[in-house]
């Protein structure tokens, strides 16, 4: 029961943290174009992780797939949306006085 706690949650956790992190270090340091950048770098590095915890899980560690596998989908997508709201906020906090000026209120 433990290993699905950890695998199916702290990890997709910890790995979307550790890239939300560097993601808003990247934003507000390094601009814009290059957090576009790192966010497709993102994604293949979650999908490798994300295939390795599927493949230690089911495989190695001969968890029930019909569990692990919703469970970790579900907390690495919940994550990953999380993650692209404070992306996108301080993508916004971060753009030009001239591109806020040019945009459409609502």
């Amino acid at each position: 029961m433990i290993e699905y706690v950890l695998l199916g949650i702290f990890a997709p956790v910890i790995l979307n943290l550790m890239h939300l992190v560097i993601g808003v270090y990247v934003v507000m340091r390094r601009g814009n174009v290059y957090s576009l950048g790192f966010t497709g770098l993102g994604f293949l590095t979650k999908t490798v992780a994300m295939l390795f915890l599927t493949w230690l899980g089911v495989g190695y560690l001969s968890l029930d797939f019909r569990i692990f596998v919703p469970l970790l989908t579900f907390f690495w997508f919940f994550t990953h949306v999380v993650e692209a709201f404070v992306i996108q906020h301080y993508m916004q906090e971060n753009s030009s006085s001239y591109l806020k000026q040019v945009q459409l209120k609502q």
